[in-house]
């Protein structure tokens, strides 16, 4: 009975709380050491599961060192001339321009831009940076940006330059180095300016819907119909791509389950009571019979919601549903059953 008990206590952890067990296990170099390795967003991530980690039990930290061997074993020879390995990946699926402006983001050693060092500032001193800057030189700069963090920058610039940025940010596709350069001479207070001379694929509606995502509700659809005004097509794009919360109903049940697991019950009891019978249901068939039967009570003894309340709280768990996508942890459907990566 108690291994049947640990069993299910180590499938109820996520993946990155079984990562922060494991951190907890390294010597604070060697956990230091990794966290180098990571991004804010996956430092910020992990840092927050290591305190939600401290009370579990030793049994289940043995589990979770099981697994973990077990998963080390299958994957011998991992990181051997890995570097090499994944750049001759890239330039085959990619060829030779695209691999390299690829891996001028992902590798490791190589931030020459060094316009990482953005993802490490937080959102007020970015915004403050940018604020006397042409709106071209703030779309660039956002379009850099992961997706949440480019959402609060927005938030703190002006309201009526938000709408021009998005729509930039949603016609950006290549940008040549002369545009680098200038984008160099705005941050060369913050860090040194060294690019390769290879254009830059960054923003699109893609870019811009995913910031979109992050918005508040009444930021969203103020920022939306002012770009509607300009260019109708392009609006309609950019909502097109956007994720919402009717889309939850196209993914699969165990990336459900993971999201249900890691959003308040509160906020899903709101959030539910504006989602269409179908979506509930397909949300309540990820549960357990007593989580659904709790759900389905405390819908019904809420009452009358105000719309902008149940637009909040399913931004909510859009938010959270978007992180995890971005983690790897779980895999969105998108609109017409497309896979949003």
């Amino acid at each position: 009975m108690a291994e049947e008990n640990t069993d299910e206590n180590v499938q109820e952890l996520s993946g990155t709380e079984k990562s922060a067990i494991l951190m907890m296990l390294l010597g604070e170099d060697e956990a230091a050491a990794v966290l180098q390795k990571l991004t804010p967003r996956e430092v910020q991530h992990l840092g927050t599961a290591m305190y939600s980690v401290t009370g579990v039990d030793q049994t289940t930290v043995n589990a979770v060192l099981d697994e973990f061997l077990e998963t080390i074993k299958k994957q011998t020879g991992l990181g051997l001339g890995a570097g090499q390995y994944i750049e001759n990946v890239l330039t085959k699926a990619l060829g030779d321009d695209k691999a390299q402006s690829v891996l001028g983001r992902i590798t490791p050693a190589s931030s020459e831009s060094q316009i990482d060092i953005l993802d490490w500032m937080d959102a007020r001193a970015i915004s403050e940076l940018i604020i006397d800057e042409h709106p071209q030189i703030k779309a660039l700069i956002i379009s850099y940006l992961e997706f949440g963090l480019a959402a609060d920058v927005l938030t703190l610039l002006p309201d009526e330059l938000q709408a021009d940025i998005v729509r930039r940010i949603a016609t950006l596709e290549t940008v040549e180095p002369g545009a680098i350069k200038e984008l160099e001479r705005v941050m060369k207070a913050k860090f040194a300016a060294n690019t390769s001379l290879r254009a830059s694929q960054i923003g699109g509606v893609k870019a811009a819907a995913k910031i979109m995502n992050f918005t508040k509700t009444d930021m969203e659809s103020r920022i939306l119909t002012a770009i509607k005004k300009e260019d109708r097509d392009l609006m309609a794009e950019i909502q097109d791509n956007m994720f919402v919360f009717e889309n939850l109903g196209g993914s699969d049940d165990r990336s459900l389950q993971t999201l249900l697991r890691s959003v308040d019950q509160d906020v899903l009891v709101v959030a539910m009571k504006g989602a269409d019978a179908q979506l509930q249901e397909k949300l309540l068939g990820c549960m357990s019979t007593r989580a659904a039967a709790n759900i389905r009570d405390e819908m019904e003894a809420l009452g009358p919601v105000r719309l902008t309340e149940v637009q909040e709280a399913q931004k909510q768990i859009i938010n959270v549903a978007r992180k995890l996508s971005d983690d790897g942890t779980i895999v969105l459907a998108g609109r017409g059953g497309e896979e949003m990566v």
